[in-house]
């Protein structure tokens, strides 16, 4: 067995110990992206709402806030691809917080769907540009001072995204059920 196909306790595919920069990688990001899934998984819209401490943060809300990131980074940054449905219909200067605030709404399966379909769309892009340009691929959406991310950035930035989100998703699970892990 090698290392692509050691999977933990939670389900998740372990990144491999040795390899190229590609599988290494996305090999984290997809890791990283199964543990939301995994600290999401098995609850009801109740469980997705809970907050804790101070903050407005919940289980829900992440799903539908990685879900944006997913498709702002590899759809609308690295491929210059218009918005689609339902980023398209927000004003985001009226409400820069709508995913979160908007996720309260949604069904669990609605934002697990919507989130698994950023990442499956992610991850097809993803394997575009690796195809044509490699990690060098440069986003077609330049920052406004004109300089544009690698892709080798853009998929090192969702690595520390999700992580620094799922350090959340851990607080919250534990405070809805007690279950816990890395």
């Amino acid at each position: 067995m090698s290392d692509m196909d050691t999977v933990d306790d939670q389900g998740r595919t372990e990144p491999p110990l040795d390899g190229g920069e590609e599988d290494q990688l996305l090999g984290f990001l997809d890791y990283q992206r199964q543990t939301l899934e995994w600290k999401c998984s098995r609850l009801g819209a109740d469980a997705l709402r809970v907050t804790t401490s101070a903050s407005a943060v919940t289980l829900g809300g992440l799903l539908k806030h990685m879900a944006f990131v997913e498709n702002h980074w590899f759809s609308r940054r690295l491929h210059g691809l218009p918005a689609e449905p339902p980023w398209d219909a927000v004003d985001w200067g009226r409400d820069p917080d709508w995913e979160w605030r908007s996720a309260a709404d949604d069904t669990p399966e609605l934002l697990l769907a919507l989130w698994k379909d950023a990442v499956d769309t992610s991850r097809r892009l993803t394997a575009e540009a690796l195809a044509e340009d490699g990690f060098e691929r440069l986003a077609d959406a330049p920052w406004p001072d004109g300089r544009a991310p690698n892709l080798r950035w853009i998929v090192l930035h969702m690595i520390e995204e999700y992580a620094r989100h799922n350090g959340h998703a851990d607080l919250l699970r534990e405070s809805i059920d007690g279950e816990t892990g890395e």
